[in-house]
């Protein structure tokens, strides 16, 4: 790789915006994400359901609704994803960029042993015959511990239990090597250990190969032991961004705050009622012209209702390289 190539960035991402359709017209339902990741970073995307999480999850893939419609950037490794024909795509999802799925029941062929599914991204995307590719899907079945693996090449995804699902939707991800993985909420349906043991498997994984991992989720606690960096979504855009030390220990939009303020906590009395962020995720629809937070914000003035909120740098001593970012003018108030 030459020197060029190494001063870009993973990915980067520049004022995506996606509107779909909706019964009462067109809806933005992304507005004007921007961030880049680094090969071998981790970052985290956190939020409500609704907020756009798995929206961005899917027009990164290129996976979006047929007749949604996409402006601003998507760049891996300096190739725009944005406007890119769909065969072109192909070669790209499974080879350079991969994504496990939050509910690998639904994602895995009911119909196809794993083995076959593991083996065809070698298949299409490397060129490796039947024997090559089943031998190489037995070592990526080893590769995330999949117990007795020889034994489960030939088992249907209904014979797995959901860890061993969620571990064969890992090995499909990791077959061809790729620079990006997108892991979305990959331990809603699981266990606690279960989830302790997937979330491991993944960070070793990456460690292991140096590829940048985005991983959703709507779990806080996850957030501060998985990713070096945190992005706060609400309404189809990011509210705020920083390394995850300092978001933890700095949060500034009120929107961070009411998810802060929200978390269950060791130590409560028996009884206690747990903080809530007041109203629900409005409809796409209903969205203010401004600050899509403003409608549940006990801090919103007029002007956060009509005018789009800017981004604006946090100073404090421990931002070090990369900038703690909010979308909130008043984000300063107690």
């Amino acid at each position: 790789m030459n020197g060029l190539a190494n001063a870009q960035p993973l990915l980067q991402v520049d004022d995506l915006r996606v509107s779909l359709p909706t019964a009462r017209g067109w809806a933005q339902a992304l507005r004007g994400v921007s961030w880049r990741m680094e090969r071998g970073q981790t970052v985290g995307l956190i939020g409500e359901s609704g907020s756009g999480k798995s929206l961005t999850a899917l027009a990164l893939m290129g996976l979006l609704p047929e007749r949604a419609r996409v402006s601003g950037s998507i760049a891996l490794q300096g190739q725009q994803l944005v406007g890119m024909p769909e065969p072109q795509l192909c070669q790209l999802r499974g080879a350079r960029m991969a994504m496990v799925f939050q509910e690998p029941m639904t994602a895995l062929n009911p119909l196809h042993p794993i083995w076959k599914q593991i083996a065809e991204p070698l298949r299409l995307h490397q060129g490796l015959g039947v024997r090559e590719a089943k031998a190489r899907a037995l070592h990526l079945l080893e590769r995330v511990q999949l117990p007795r693996a020889r034994e489960r090449l030939q088992a249907y995804p209904h014979e797995l239990s959901g860890g061993q699902r969620q571990r064969v939707m890992i090995a499909i991800a990791l077959a061809c090597g790729p620079e990006l993985l997108i892991a979305d909420e990959p331990t809603t349906a699981l266990d606690v250990t279960v989830q302790k043991e997937v979330l491991t498997l993944i960070q070793q994984l990456v460690r292991e190969d140096g590829m940048g991992l985005l991983l959703i989720s709507h779990d806080l606690g996850l957030m501060q032991d998985q990713v070096e960096r945190v992005m706060v979504m609400y309404g189809g855009a990011v509210v705020e961004s920083a390394a995850t030390p300092e978001l933890f220990a700095h949060r500034a939009h009120p929107y961070t705050r009411g998810l802060f303020a929200a978390r269950a906590r060791l130590g409560l009395a028996r009884g206690t009622r747990l903080t809530t962020i007041p109203g629900s995720v409005p409809e796409l629809m209903d969205f203010p012209a401004g600050c899509a937070f403003a409608e549940r914000c006990s801090w919103a003035v007029e002007d956060c209702r009509q005018t789009p909120p800017l981004a604006e740098n946090i100073e404090h001593e421990a931002a070090g390289e990369r900038p703690h970012v909010v979308s909130c003018p008043r984000w300063r108030l107690p």
